[in-house]
């Protein structure tokens, strides 16, 4: 579309502005390893168009990515993606997908900068791309919650069992989820929600 000699500046589409009732906004980001689901989370549970970076995956990446698992993805996340849901007419919260390839980690100092708390994907098929992703927010002093993404083929495991193999601490909550459907995706960000109201509570939260 041509705007040369308009006087229409394109702006926002009206379903992207944020509610006039919005009284505080909490950022959040979604972290995990490579095709865990962060950018169908955001993009399932926004109310707004999502903003992606996914680009093409190439050659390039041949014996540099560790694709296990994703063998059918044909694009990967080289930024961020972005989202926002509004969790009542008074709180919104931003989400930040991170990106899932390990050359791209270094993007992830900046988006951790003012997040509130964060969401850790898990795929059960390659539990250890995990271990790296949750020791980087304990590091930070992020706090978060686990969801193990279901996917089709996935060994299912009792929720227990992944909170001894992740060696995640009794208070820290961990799910199950569907991140292809939107409710699932909610209650994932509405136990994140949960949880940093109880730290919050117990001067845990700074």
């Amino acid at each position: 579309m041509d705007f040369k000699g308009s006087d229409t500046v394109p702006g926002p589409r009206t379903e992207d502005h944020l509610p006039h009732t919005a009284q505080a906004a909490v950022k959040i980001v979604v972290v995990g390893g490579f095709g865990v689901g962060k950018t169908t989370m955001v993009g399932s549970v926004s109310e707004i168009r999502p903003l992606t970076t996914e680009e093409t995956m190439t050659q390039a990446g041949i014996g540099v990515d560790d694709n296990y698992g994703s063998d059918s993805k044909t694009a990967t996340t080289v930024a961020m993606d972005f989202g926002r849901i509004s969790i009542t007419d008074q709180l919104v919260l931003y989400l930040f997908g991170t990106p899932g390839q390990q050359r791209f980690w270094f993007l992830w100092n900046g988006l951790f900068e003012g997040a509130l708390g964060a969401v850790v994907l898990v795929d059960t098929r390659r539990l250890e791309v995990s271990f790296d992703v949750i020791g980087r927010l304990e590091e930070r002093g992020v706090p978060f919650v686990v969801a193990v993404n279901s996917f089709p083929d996935a060994p299912r495991h009792p929720l227990q069992e992944l909170r001894t193999a992740l060696d995640l601490s009794p208070e820290i909550p961990i799910v199950e989820c569907d991140v292809r459907r939107r409710a699932s995706s909610r209650d994932v960000l509405m136990t994140l929600m949960r949880f940093l109201h109880s730290l919050a509570m117990t001067g845990s939260l700074t």
